[in-house]
């Protein structure tokens, strides 16, 4: 069983393009997947093989997780069809298209709910921009959860399989922002049988196969990118458990017992004798051989959810060690006790290939949402329908963003002709388009085919990022295949502009001067989003960002090349308010940044903590989990209060008169009265509009847009520029 395990997990590398496909192939390609009994039966279905219940309206697009994992399925040869927003109120509306015969997939949808339905402030928002006419409401809190139990109520025999970002990033203990507590694992709430989590294709397209043939799912434990729930102490036979503290040494915690101890050291007598034994000395490469052997046979036990839960430190130590197991290349499983059960975490899955990229975005998507919708206008479909995603993964490692608990360091790309033919297939099929693609980017738009120099080296790496606290020395930074394609894009016929949208990871941009002249001069309108932020160091380096000094040089170098181009062009930059290692003081640091260089921000992003990131950690627990964890490391100052998030946020908007209370509170009590009255050199003026300063904004309106006024040097704000939040 072990050695079968093991095999199975090292060598899951099949092309996901490669299998015999199932006998429901016999029926074709749907224009779309069914969504009613009567699309089933015009299809001449009997029954789906695979129903994913999905918590965004259903567009055939390889943007929207359920169309791009459906159709791979159905690539396969299995019949899928697609519960869309179902009402979760009772298990009726599971039942619309029969029982499976395979399994229930179960999706939140492209965002996490909490996330997708509230804002930082704990609102309610008053639009989804997955629903059609961007209706509210149409999705449950911890939608993976309800969806699941709604399944089991409507089929209890059937098999059930959750995935999506929001089981990802809570496939273990974690921090949960909007109840303000620890919650358990997703995983024994929705009484699955299956998680899937990151890019889950690879262990998808096997699982179904294997179903098919006749596996029962309750004993399929060796899928790379799956976890699931088994017995206390359950492993398989041949197998070894480590405890964290093997992976990252904390230093002392409490004066109680060791929560980490697993055995007890060996008896005198026991050890003289096994000093007895005859020592062999042993090569290099067969000492290497046997600790890759032996990694891949044990798993590492997180601190339970008992624990996680009692002890921020512990909480902490968890989320450190679960990092640094991520990468695929040496990743070991993972194991955490809730209650008398454990939940199991095998290792991610492998990354796609190129080859296996074409095949999932060449699949015979209609590009559209389904007919059942009319007319209706879905903004997130509206955002991307002209767009092109030729990438996914981020070896960044913010803190803040869940782009790495997902989909992993490794960057996937695909080829040159695929992303080519894509654009084509906008150009000629998509309604209303005008010659200009919105997008040509992913999680970021400048990581395209970089990757580590030596595969070797990539494999071995256990750091967080690549990029900080400096850009690794065995990192391919090399843009010349991002140039090329842009180039080759915008030449093909009927198309008239490429626009890059996605953010520039600009400490890699200058690097390249060449990439950095070639977006100037022909992929921007006018407008370039960036992100530093922030300003300060403090902040900074909580967030694993680079300091300033890389957006000066990149903005010194993008005005050249727009005056080069003869075009008036402008960077918009973005900053995160309230982030964990912010003091008030930075925040007026940053203020006074953006007034001296003209900016007026109308929107701003005010930290939000996700499950699983860094930065959740460090709000959580006040410990900075980049570093070794103890009762007496390294404390991170956290704003946690409602009235001082509000003051961070009202340092960026320095300009607006609805904050000039607050700000002039806050500045007296900081010694910093100086920067209060009517002159340039203040920051915020001493007299008060009528009518503002004293009604809150309203919960649930409509997030703003950004609006940023660039100033000329020596000049005033020439005009506003309104960008839709990111």
């Amino acid at each position: 069983m072990a050695q079968l395990i093991r095999s199975r997990m090292d060598t899951q590398v099949k092309p996901i393009f490669s299998y015999r496909k199932h006998w429901a192939e016999r029926f074709g390609i749907a224009p779309f997947l069914p969504m009613s009994r009567e699309e089933m039966q015009t299809l001449g279905w009997d029954a789906c093989d695979v129903i994913i219940v999905t918590g965004d309206a259903y567009i055939d697009h390889p943007s929207f997780g359920m169309a791009l994992v459906g159709r791979l399925l159905e690539a396969q040869g299995f019949r899928v069809g697609i519960i869309s927003q179902p009402d979760w109120r009772s298990a009726a509306d599971f039942r619309r298209l029969g029982k499976p015969k395979l399994f229930f997939g179960v999706t939140a949808g492209n965002m996490d709910s909490m996330v997708n339905r509230y804002t930082a402030d704990r609102r309610i928002r008053s639009t989804d921009a997955y629903t059609p006419d961007a209706a509210p409401d149409k999705r449950p809190d911890h939608a993976v959860t309800v969806y699941s139990q709604r399944c089991r109520e409507a089929y209890p025999d059937a098999a059930l399989v959750i995935g999506s970002i929001e089981a990802s990033l809570r496939r273990i203990a974690h921090y949960d922002y909007w109840s303000d507590t620890m919650r358990r694992s997703i995983l024994p709430d929705a009484k699955a049988d299956l998680l899937l989590f990151g890019n889950a294709e690879r262990a998808l397209v096997e699982l179904a196969h294997r179903l098919a043939r006749g596996e029962n799912i309750k004993v399929i434990r060796d899928l790379r990118g799956s976890a699931f729930m088994v017995p206390r102490g359950w492993r398989p036979e041949g197998w070894t458990e480590a405890d964290s503290i093997s992976v990252d040494t904390p230093g002392a915690i409490h004066a109680r017992p060791d929560p980490y101890a697993m055995v007890q050291t060996p008896a005198p007598a026991a050890a003289a004798a096994a000093r007895t034994h005859t020592l062999r000395f042993q090569s290099r490469g067969e000492r290497l051989a046997a600790r890759q052997e032996e990694r891949a046979r044990s798993v590492i036990r997180l601190p339970s959810y008992e624990q996680v839960n009692a002890d921020p430190v512990l909480d902490a130590h968890a989320s450190r060690t679960f990092h640094l197991e991520s990468n695929p290349g040496n990743a070991r499983a993972l194991v955490q006790a809730h209650a008398d059960r454990d939940v199991w975490l095998n290792p991610p899955p492998l990354p796609l290939a190129t080859a296996e990229m074409d095949h999932v975005y060449g699949l015979p998507y209609a590009r559209a949402p389904h007919p059942v919708y009319g007319d209706a206008k879905i903004p997130a479909w509206e955002m991307i329908r002209f767009s092109v995603n030729i990438m996914r993964g981020c070896f960044g490692g913010c803190t803040f963003c869940s782009i790495t608990e997902h989909e992993g360091r490794i960057i996937q790309s695909r080829s040159e002709a695929s992303v080519l033919h894509e654009i084509e297939e906008i150009r000629d099929k998509t309604p209303g388009f005008t010659g200009v693609i919105s997008d040509l980017g992913g999680p970021t738009a400048n990581m395209y085919r970089m990757a580590c120099k030596d595969p070797a080296i990539e494999s071995a790496c256990r750091r967080l990022s690549c990029v900080y606290p400096g850009i690794c020395e065995n990192l391919n930074t090399d843009h010349a295949p991002l140039v090329g394609i842009y180039r080759k894009a915008r030449a093909l016929p009927g198309i008239k502009k490429v626009l890059i949208s996605s953010g520039i990871r600009y400490d890699l941009a200058v690097r390249s001067p060449e990439y950095v002249k070639e977006l100037a001069t022909h992929h921007v309108g006018g407008y370039l989003k960036i992100a530093p932020e922030h300003i300060e160091d403090g902040p900074l380096s909580k967030m694993m960002k680079p300091g300033i000094g890389s957006y000066d040089k990149f903005k010194a170098l993008f005005d050249r090349f727009s005056r080069e181009a003869g075009k008036e062009q402008y960077l918009i930059p973005y900053f995160i308010a309230a982030h964990p290692g912010t003091s008030d003081s930075d925040m007026l640091a940053l203020a006074l940044w953006l007034k001296h260089n003209g900016f007026r921000l109308d929107q701003v992003q005010t930290f939000l903590p996700t499950p699983l990131a860094l930065a959740t950690t460090m709000y959580h627990t006040g410990k900075n989990p980049l570093h070794k964890l103890s009762a007496t490391s390294e404390q991170v100052s956290v704003v946690r209060g409602a009235r001082q998030r509000r003051l961070h946020k009202a340092f960026l908007r320095y300009h607006d008169p609805e904050n000039w209370p607050l700000l002039r509170e806050a500045l007296a009590r900081m010694g910093r009265a100086d920067l209060i009255g009517n002159g340039k050199k203040h920051l915020i003026p001493t007299y008060q509009p009528a009518g503002t300063g004293k009604v809150p904004r309203r919960a649930g309106r409509r997030p703003p847009v950004n609006r940023v006024a660039p100033v000329k040097p020596g000049g005033k704000p020439s005009r506003f520029i309104r960008r839709t939040a990111p």
